[in-house]
């Protein structure tokens, strides 16, 4: 992959900020051309770069007003089922992001539900009944402080 320059730092940090923006925005914030912006673009997204582009949707406004992490480990002895595992926790849409992680429990997970009973329900008759689950922990976000930003861009060397 291409090192990034300075022209492709201003677009990324400007789709970033509004993942809406049209080529002639682009064009005006990085001072090129608006093909040499969608030439520009397509290549970050062609180099997976860029994942892709979405809404954010404050959660409650579709009355999911829980919003938990929740750590989990996996069974020892299921572990060579551990992508069955992955496969299973990917498809649960109540399950925003998943990450392995270091430390006592192996993956941790952004979980929203309507309400306390559904996400009790949801823990309980569905989460850890996926095989290989040993163990889970739940923490119930009160406020959210900071949501999700947007990423810092290395300075250039």
């Amino acid at each position: 992959m291409e090192k990034l320059d300075r022209y492709d730092r201003i677009l990324l940090t400007t789709l970033q900020k509004n993942g809406r923006a049209s080529n002639v925005e682009l064009s005006e914030q990085a001072s090129l051309s608006a093909p040499q912006c969608y030439r520009r673009v397509r290549r970050l997204e062609m180099d997976g770069i860029i994942r892709g582009y979405t809404a954010q949707v404050v959660p409650s406004s579709l009355g999911l007003d829980v919003v938990a992490f929740v750590s989990l480990t996996i069974d020892r002895e299921q572990f060579k089922n551990v992508r069955d595992l992955e496969k299973v926790i990917r498809d649960f849409p109540e399950i925003l992001e998943c990450y392995t992680i270091s430390g006592d429990f192996d993956y941790l997970l952004k979980v929203v539900s309507t309400d306390l009973r559904s996400f009790s329900a949801f823990l309980t008759d569905r989460l850890m009944q996926v095989p290989g689950v040993a163990r889970m922990r739940s923490m119930i976000c009160l406020e959210e402080i900071k949501p999700a930003s947007p990423l810092p861009l290395p300075a250039l060397s």
